[in-house]
This record gives structure tokens, C-alpha cells and sequence, in this order.
């Protein structure tokens, strides 16, 4: 493996070891905050699978798409929760969430390719879901900044898992796309439990 590669999956799995700690000392109701935005994302499997998965299929798309897929996912996300914080509403905010989740996952499993800029459109839709989620979630309690930063080092951090995990089992595709198979069952069962 190549020195940057190797160095790009050191920081995604370095990355995503950081999140449980600073989950785990919750602020309670008046502090609702930060660390309350760094447990939203981790909260929810449909989440957590879907942000891991940006991170899979940025990595099998390879190339520039290690970091625009997964700043298209994190720019849109804010762009949900910013019209759910405003009152706006978005019709089918679940079914969009659990779609996201079998997409993703057959993207991966066949490995998928697309130009970058589409895949950028792709997964800023989904995000769009997504943060319209966490913005609807929003604690009364919370502050809107740190809580929103909270829920961003989250979801990067979740997407650098998913890139540093395409990126280590790059060799062993079959691992890859097996793991996409089993998130997008996982996306048609949440889609068909609603």
C-alpha cells in the first residue's frame, strides 16, 4: 500500500476510535451541546451505515472523490438541518433515509462507477435526508453551534471510517462489495419496515 493511502486510512480508523470517548460524557439536559451532537450520528444504524458507506464508495471511486464525495455529503447535510431548524418541511424524511441506505449499499456491492460530479449530486441528495433528520432532532436545550459541530466531527469522522476501511480492503474487493451487500439489505429492511 501506498504511503498516502496507508496515511489516509491510519487518520479515517484513528478518526473514528475518538468518537466513542467523546460520546460517552454526555452534558445532560441543560448542556445539551456538543457532545450531544456527537452522539446523534452514532445513535441511529440508518446513519451510521449510510455515512460509513459514503466513505466505502468514495474510496472504491478513488481519486478526487476520497474527499468531494464526502464534503458534498457533509455540506448538503447542514444545508437539511438548516431548513429543518427554519420550520420548512421535507416530504419523506425516513423513506428518504432508509433509500439512501440500500443506494449506497448497491453501490457498493457492484461497485459502481460514476463521474465524480454525479456522485457528488447523489450523495448531496441523500444528505439532504439526513440533516433534515438531525435539524428536526434538534434538542431545545442545545446550542445550534456546538451541537451542529458536534454531529459534523461525527459524520466526518464516520465517513474517514468508511475511506480508510475502502482503502485498506482495496486488494480484497470481494470483502468491499460483500460488505455494501449486507448495507443494503440492511436499507431494504429498514425501507420495509415503514
Amino acid at each position: 500500500m501506498k504511503g498516502k493511502y496507508r496515511s489516509a486510512a491510519t487518520l479515517g480508523v484513528a478518526a473514528s476510535l475518538f468518537v466513542p470517548f467523546a460520546a460517552a460524557h454526555s452534558l445532560g439536559a441543560h448542556g445539551a451541546g456538543f457532545a450531544s451532537g456527537i452522539a446523534h450520528p452514532l445513535a441511529g444504524l440508518d446513519h451510521i451505515l449510510a455515512m460509513i458507506a459514503v466513505g466505502l464508495w468514495a474510496a472504491q471511486l478513488g481519486g478526487r472523490a476520497y474527499w468531494s464525495v464526502p464534503i458534498a455529503f457533509v455540506g448538503m447535510m447542514v444545508l437539511g438541518a438548516i431548513v429543518a431548524a427554519a420550520g420548512l418541511t421535507l416530504p419523506a424524511v425516513e423513506s428518504g433515509i432508509a433509500v439512501s441506505v440500500l443506494i449506497l449499499g448497491l453501490l457498493i456491492a457492484f461497485s459502481a462507477r460514476m463521474a465524480i460530479p454525479l456522485g457528488m449530486v447523489l450523495v448531496g441528495v441523500f444528505a439532504l435526508f439526513h440533516g433534515h433528520a438531525h435539524g428536526t432532532e434538534l434538542p431545545q436545550a442545545a446550542s445550534a453551534a456546538s451541537y451542529g459541530l458536534g454531529m459534523l466531527l461525527a459524520t466526518i469522522s464516520l465517513h474517514a471510517t468508511g475511506l480508510g476501511a475502502g482503502i485498506l480492503f482495496r486488494r480484497a474487493a470481494v470483502l468491499l462489495r460483500i460488505g455494501g451487500a449486507m448495507i443494503a439489505a440492511a436499507g431494504a429492511m429498514m425501507w420495509g419496515g415503514m
